[in-house]
């Protein structure tokens, strides 16, 4: 089947975040969003089918997770990561972040320091400040066109840490970690005694010609000192579902985890948060394969438009995701000047870089998940704007 990813959804007045909260925002409403992390595509339809079809049932009842949720999760990891896994280490969460304030409550205390490495997705940092908790940062650096770790300043930060939560692929830079990365911050995890959690929400927008590998693939270290946080959510574009789970290889970490959840039912879903995620990952392959290849293409484009008409923004060219880091400072403006650049004239909206810690300023981050129209009307908007500059 051919799935049009170039459709265009009108999605104000359905009260989403990406088009609705722009005024609350921005004070307009004149803005093209490209800014939170979610599609513009229509939610894959052998999804949203799986919800009609519960739906016809006609009574909305308790539920519990289905064998099919267990199954898809455990294949999935199989076939796409080859990661064997059981369905014990499976626990649901009800959404990422509030799955890692789960583990930052679980594993630490008030006070205790837990590490971050920005510029990165911001409720790492935000949801630890707000639990009392002190955050370390350990910045990556930008070599080449790439994020990348220093591992003796990784080393050096992560003394005295408690956790270390760790974006796998990288927001907002698009990284995926090398095996070899991956060891490394395993080894100096485990002599720390610092517990990894790895945020691999975006492992399934990984593009070509890269792979993504999970976390407790890449060592034994890694297997026994981690909690892995994993959904189809932005994949499928199906955020809305609020659908999470977590998994953890070992037991001991995955009994506190679970018996810390469970104490407030925070492991259970709603009604339709796991045949979503069942039906995902049971017929997605194909529409996931041709969305991959389409945000290829709209990075494509972009890198090749800015390469063209505006020389001054070079972009990161993203190895998962369809979130691009603009590297902005060729234009020599503030932060605060580029923000205003971007909203007031290129009527525009996209998370500025300092959202992601001090190491974004200069930085922007663009959501290439729409339509190729409507990303060519975007930077259109934003030549026209640079182009005033001059």
């Amino acid at each position: 089947m051919k799935y049009d990813f170039d459709e265009i959804i009108e999605r104000r007045g359905t009260d989403s975040v990406k088009w609705d909260a722009v005024h609350n925002i921005w004070g307009r409403t004149d803005l093209i969003p490209m800014w939170v992390a979610d599609m513009d595509f229509r939610t894959a339809p052998f999804v949203t089918d799986a919800i009609k079809k519960r739906l016809e049932h006609g009574v909305l009842g308790y539920t519990f997770a289905c064998e099919e949720w267990y199954n898809a999760i455990t294949e999935w990891m199989k076939t796409r990561y080859h990661w064997q896994i059981s369905r014990d280490m499976i626990v649901f969460t009800p959404g990422i972040v509030r799955g890692l304030a789960f583990a930052i409550q679980c594993f630490t205390e008030k006070g205790d320091k837990i590490l971050v490495m920005p510029p990165v997705y911001h409720p790492f940092f935000l949801v630890t400040e707000h639990n009392e908790r002190e955050v370390v940062y350990s910045a990556l650096d930008l070599k080449e066109g790439q994020y990348h770790i220093d591992f003796d300043r990784f080393r050096k930060d992560v003394q005295d840490c408690k956790l270390f939560i760790m974006s796998n692929p990288h927001n907002p830079g698009g990284r995926v970690w090398t095996k070899d990365e991956l060891i490394k911050i395993a080894d100096i995890c485990a002599e720390s005694g610092t517990i990894v959690i790895s945020d691999e929400i975006h492992a399934d927008l990984t593009l070509k010609p890269y792979q993504h590998i999970a976390y407790p693939t890449v060592s034994e270290k890694a297997k026994e000192n981690s909690l892995v946080f994993m959904s189809p959510s932005k994949a499928f574009n199906m955020p809305g579902i609020a659908s999470s789970y977590c998994i953890i290889e070992n037991k001991e970490l995955r009994d506190r985890f679970l018996g810390y959840t469970s104490a407030s039912e925070f492991n259970e879903g709603h009604i339709f948060s796991y045949l979503s995620v069942a039906a995902a990952y049971s017929h997605g392959t194909e529409w996931l394969d041709q969305m991959l290849e389409y945000i290829q293409g709209n990075i494509d484009f972009t890198e090749d438009y800015l390469k063209k008409n505006i020389p001054q923004i070079k972009m990161i060219r993203p190895q998962a995701s369809y979130l691009i880091f603009l590297d902005c400072r060729g234009l020599g403006l503030s932060q605060k000047e580029l923000d205003q650049l971007f909203v007031d004239e290129a009527h525009l909206a996209l998370n500025s870089g300092t959202t992601f810690g001090k190491e974004g300023e200069g930085f922007m981050r663009l959501n290439v998940g729409c339509p190729r129209s409507t990303l060519k009307q975007a930077l259109e908007q934003l030549k026209t704007a640079i182009d005033k500059l001059k």
